[in-house]
């Protein structure tokens, strides 16, 4: 699975909070009724997609689905969240893409550009008010939550964040600083362990504690390194953790929310407020809020955003962590996170790679 599009340097997230916004622009979607839509979505005749590729949260079995119905090609481009905003803007009135994907901080700033065009599927009113933008710029269709996998082989497995520091194992954490996965779990350290968004500093212990002891590895667990029997504990997304459990082996690796507590954000559908072809952009978000549409996301290994309001089938069921282990777990604060991500990187330097 790439992790190009998950990753932004924070030069790129600072830039989108400093240069000024221009005017939102008009969208020329025309349609008044869905089934209208539904149709000019269809003469349209194709869609193009950024950050939304075939194997990242199954965003494969909706493309299949949504160009079967509506007799569309589809094209993507896998790139970050920062750079397909970049994209987007750079061209405006040129524009190549309809839709394109983003983490949760950066949905507002996608607001506040000029570059994203509100559409409200359906089922908005079941979606939660923390995952959605009330206007309908941007919601969540799938969360993720930061898990630990570990191996099998692990004596004394950590439950908690807490335990991380009485074992002998080594913890992969991914790229702090640049690597968007890596930047919530140390967030959600810091929610576990007393802190949030606006104070890092106890998962900053925490991490500066294991690079003491020679236990913290700045490598990301992957299925490639999990084989390798290079990962002992890793710390990733829910959906990540789930699906290199599968890949790699049940009978090698666990997967569990961390006790005391974590963070849960997800990724939000951005509609191109230049697209050229505006109709399909919102039948593409109209379907994934679907049933359907939040299955598919489940079969991916991502939770579905209206998990409490559809019934996955038994065989997709099993790929989601039962609910009980999110009990502690809290959405992010989309603004104060964006706020505190720009800062991370000079902390994690400073403090904890110094101590390695």
């Amino acid at each position: 699975m790439p992790i190009t599009r998950r990753t932004f340097t924070q030069g790129l997230l600072l830039s989108f909070a400093v240069i000024p916004a221009f005017a939102s622009a008009t969208s020329p979607a025309s349609a008044e009724t869905f089934a209208e839509m539904e149709e000019a979505a269809r003469k349209e005749g194709q869609v193009v997609s950024l950050g939304l590729p075939d194997n990242w949260a199954n965003w494969g079995g909706q493309w299949k689905d949504i160009m079967a119905k509506y007799n569309v090609t589809h094209t993507d481009t896998d790139m970050s969240s920062a750079e397909e905003l970049a994209k987007i803007e750079a061209e405006k009135a040129n524009a190549s893409a309809d839709i394109a994907e983003v983490g949760i901080e950066f949905g507002p700033i996608a607001i506040k550009k000029g570059l994203s065009a509100p559409y409200k599927p359906a089922t908005w009113d079941k979606i939660p008010g923390w995952a959605k933008d009330p206007d309908g710029h941007w919601m969540l269709g799938y969360t993720g939550t930061i898990s630990f996998i570990v191996s099998k082989k692990v004596q004394n497995p950590p439950k908690t964040w807490s335990n991380l520091l009485q074992g002998d194992y080594k913890v992969a954490v991914g790229d702090v600083g640049k690597a968007a996965q890596s930047n919530a779990l140390v967030l959600a350290a810091a929610i576990a362990l007393g802190g949030g968004e606006d104070n890092l500093q106890p998962a900053i212990d925490l991490f500066a504690k294991l690079a003491e002891q020679k236990r913290l590895l700045t490598i990301g667990a992957n299925p490639g390194n999990m084989e390798k029997g290079e990962i002992e504990v890793g710390i990733v997304w829910d959906f990540n953790a789930l699906n290199y459990r599968n890949l790699v082996g049940k009978d090698k690796f666990d997967v569990w929310i961390p006790a005391e507590g974590s963070v849960i954000s997800g990724y939000t559908t951005t509609i191109n407020a230049f697209s050229k072809r505006p109709n399909i952009a919102r039948v593409v978000r109209e379907y994934i809020f679907t049933e359907q549409g939040q299955i598919n996301f489940a079969k991916g290994f991502a939770r579905p955003i209206l998990i409490d309001h559809i019934t996955l089938p038994p065989e997709v069921a099993e790929n989601v962590l039962p609910s009980e282990q999110y009990a502690k777990a809290r959405p992010v604060n989309s603004e104060l996170w964006m706020d505190a991500a720009k800062q991370l990187g000079r902390q994690w330097q400073e403090q904890v790679l110094s101590k390695m």
